[in-house]
């Protein structure tokens, strides 16, 4: 059997916001999908099914990766096309959070479902064995539940929970599938209400609410001590309510509170009174424009509880507690929280400790052990670290002591004890694995082989790290490595992986090396991005001293780097992630291939700070529109590539990325970015174990004058709509020449070297233009571009 689900076609049940999501991730991943709803009154029984298509076109952010994947959805209803879900793998149910309604649906379909198809709710916390009591003996095998995140395309949590009768190698293929074929990251849950992450993360909501009550602190403040400052997302506790919807996020609480009669905690499990009021109201976040927020012309308002009333939120977190946030120390920090009588930090060392105490109680019950829990959380809620994480960071046996006295003075929400493991153990997480309470053990990373192929994964905090390899050349700037001997990593150090005179320098000096000693040669970095582009601070350091002659040896050298990388007698794999933009994406496309994950950002932006791309960007344009064939002419793939370029426009994921131009259509797309070097390696070796020979020097064929009209008519369009200004024309203008290969009939050829010089050549006269300048300097000082 195989240990990957291979899905040739899925359907969706249920056209809900949820299901349609889950479609469009589907169709992102390639997979054929149908969707499913119920028929529409009229001639066209699938007019729900299409409407649900439709609103993802509206949906942010956005559900596809490309306007145009909505088309490979197919919609379907359940009176006419049930027939078809016998040509699905893979069917997901996707309805409304009710028992009975979820049950009936299942009774209805499973006639239709083939044996050795996989069957999945996407419940987010109903019970699994209960929903397939319902189904035929031969169906419940292939059952689970696979609970995706909203939204689904971005968040990357997907809990898989098994029924009693599951089969392990259907999990097994299935979690396969999840992880390379969508992207996500798995984590197993037992069949109790909410699974993990639900279960203490809506819990993590409920305990600041309480405790935001109980102290007095107002919802704005209590926002901004529960978001980035301490490793939650911006949207911190009350807007994270809010983006939710009040409405869905008193349906998870109410649904699942009578559920845990034996949760110590149960009490708590319940919305505040004023939330139950706003929900009355029909108050229910920014889909309704009120919610525990409201804008209005004052700008953003904030709810007071006890009035009922909305202010101008513009309260502040106390100078004291602020100052204890910035503290690095986990250990140093919690002991202030918990000794400081302020109570803003009560609040923050009062919500840390219930979280923990909450987690450690229900560990064995929920999950297998606490890494599957930490990650639920990250990857679920979006938490830097999850709850055990913090915890052993701030010393485990101190902090498990602190929360006893707490118990035992009665200040904590629970009267339960810390589970007995909590003193057995020094740590939950070490380079053994995390630990897990049933088997008193610590249990290893999966031994599933798709996590073979993330060599560097996501880890915890105390997990051994992977090996790092042999260093075949460093300098300050890059390391050259290898973790088997035959294909070396190229890796830079700079921030955000910056491109300056130190890293080129120290490109050149690894690939002399990696042709002696390496088959092929992978760009990649352990973190992302792949790279933010040229290092601007030393194009600015440059100007001020008016070193423009520096400054042309700077261009020259970036362009002798990417040809260095072109000409290369060992073929060149460049792994992206997280952003490739200007420099960065001049090494893509002078790469042999490019294995790109799927949300990676990727642009030529150099006219967004007054500047064409001089990296051999516009050469590799030229010489790419040479060598399209009969489907297309040089000059309409000339015409697709320059309003990109002028505009300083990013691909928002790699699929688009290949529409503008900026991939080719043989370059791979991942999902999962953890798989980017395990395939970047094949990719480097299969192309090293074909002779590899680099691309054979020819002059380039160039649309010439007729073709730099074309470009100009745009470009005139352009400034006539007033959508561009005249530095933006003048750019545009310098592209354009370059593009096209200057004053020359089409079909003329040049040398490459003449498209570099002109790229250098403009380069440095728009570095002498002042608004050029004034665009660079807005850049460094607000990281946002000036359209002057």
């Amino acid at each position: 059997m195989s240990e990957s689900l291979y899905v040739r076609r899925a359907a969706v049940l249920g056209a809900g916001v949820m299901g349609a999501q889950i479609a469009a991730h589907l169709v992102n991943a390639g997979v054929e999908t149908l969707l499913f709803e119920l028929p529409a009154d009229g001639e066209d029984f699938n007019a729900n099914a299409k409407q649900a298509i439709e609103r993802l076109h509206k949906i942010q952010p956005r559900p596809l990766g490309l306007p145009t994947l909505g088309e490979q959805i197919v919609p379907a209803n359940y009176d006419t096309d049930l027939d078809k879900l016998q040509t699905c793998d893979l069917i997901v149910e996707a309805i409304a959070e009710r028992m009975d309604w979820k049950r009936d649906l299942y009774a209805k379909v499973a006639p239709y479902v083939r044996a050795d198809a996989v069957l999945a709710s996407n419940t987010s916390g109903l019970s699994i064995n209960r929903l397939a009591e319902v189904l035929p003996e031969a169906l419940r095998p292939n059952f689970c539940g696979v609970h995706f995140f909203n939204p689904p395309r971005y968040m990357p949590l997907v809990e898989l929970i098994p029924g009693r009768e599951t089969r392990s190698e259907i999990l097994n293929q299935l979690e396969a599938f999840l992880v390379t074929t969508l992207g996500k990251g798995v984590v197993r849950a037992k069949d109790t209400p909410n699974f993990i992450a639900n279960r203490v993360g809506v819990f993590s909501l409920l305990v600041s609410m309480y405790h935001a009550e109980r102290l007095g602190i107002p919802f704005d403040v209590v926002d901004q001590l529960t978001g980035p400052a301490i490793g939650r997302p911006k949207s911190a506790t009350f807007r994270t309510a809010d983006v939710v919807g009040l409405d869905t996020f008193g349906h998870v609480v109410n649904g699942s509170a009578p559920l845990l009669d034996d949760d110590p905690w149960q009490s708590y499990l319940k919305l505040p009174v004023w939330m139950e009021r706003l929900i009355e109201k029909g108050d229910l976040g920014p889909k309704t424009g009120a919610g525990v927020y409201r804008k209005d012309k004052s700008g953003i308002q904030v709810l007071e509880p006890a009035s009922g009333e909305y202010r101008l939120a513009d309260g502040k977190a106390a100078p004291e507690v602020l100052a204890l946030l910035r503290e690095k120390d986990p250990a140093v920090r919690l002991a202030a929280w918990r000794t400081s009588e302020h109570p803003q930090a009560q609040f923050l060392w009062a919500i840390h400790r219930d979280i923990f105490h909450y987690a450690a109680y229900l560990l064995e019950s929920i999950a297998d052990n606490a890494r599957d829990l930490d990650f639920a959380l990250r990857w679920g809620f979006g938490w830097q670290a999850g709850p055990f994480e913090t915890w052993q960071a701030a010393g485990w046996e101190q902090v498990a002591n602190w929360i006893k006295e707490d118990i035992a003075a009665g200040q904590t929400m629970a009267t339960a004890k810390l589970p007995a493991w909590v003193d057995n153990v020094g740590a939950v997480h070490t380079s053994a694995g995390s630990y897990a309470p049933h088997d008193a053990a610590y249990r290893p990373r999966s031994e599933l082989r798709v996590y073979r192929r993330q060599l560097f994964p996501e880890q915890v905090l105390g997990e051994a790290n992977p090996e790092q390899g042999e260093t075949l050349f460093e300098s300050a700037a890059v390391r050259l490595w290898t973790i088997d001997g035959e294909v070396g990593i190229l890796s830079f150090r700079s921030k955000m992986h910056v491109v300056g005179a130190d890293v080129l320098e120290g490109v050149l000096q690894a690939f002399d090396v990696a042709e002696q000693r390496c088959r092929a040669l992978v760009v990649w970095h352990p973190e992302p991005p792949f790279s933010a582009g040229a290092n601007l601070r030393q194009v600015a350091d440059a100007l001020e001293r008016g070193d423009f002659e520096g400054l042309d040896g700077m261009v020259a050298s970036f362009q002798a780097a990417t040809t260095r990388m072109r000409d290369a007698r060992i073929p060149t794999v460049a792994a992206a992630c997280g952003l490739a933009l200007g420099g960065g994406c001049e090494f893509l496309l002078h790469s042999d291939r490019v294995v790109a994950a799927f949300e990676t950002r990727i642009g030529l932006v150099e006219a967004g700070v007054g500047l064409l791309p001089a990296a051999g960007a516009c050469k590799e344009f030229a010489l790419r529109a040479s060598e399209q064939g009969a489907s297309d002419s040089p000059i309409s793939f000339l015409k697709r590539a320059f309003w990109p370029i002028v505009s300083a426009r990013v691909a928002s994921n790699a699929l688009e990325a290949k529409q503008l131009g900026f991939l080719r259509s043989s370059d791979i797309v991942l999902m999962n970015e953890h798989e980017l070097l395990y395939v970047a390696l094949e990719q480097a070796k299969a192309l090293a174990a074909a002779a590899y020979r680099a691309p054979m020097k020819r002059p380039i064929p160039v649309v010439g004058r007729e073709g730099y009209d074309v470009l100009m008519a745009e470009l005139n369009g352009q400034l006539a709509a007033g959508r561009i200004s005249d530095h933006d024309f003048k750019i545009g203008a310098y592209v354009a020449q370059v593009l096209s290969g200057g004053d020359r009939q089409a079909g003329d050829c040049v040398d490459e070297g003449v498209l570099l010089d002109m790229e250098r050549t403009f380069f440095v006269d728009l570095l002498r233009e002042e608004k050029t300048q004034q665009r660079i300097l807005h850049m460094l000082k607000t990281n946002k571009p000036l359209r002057n």
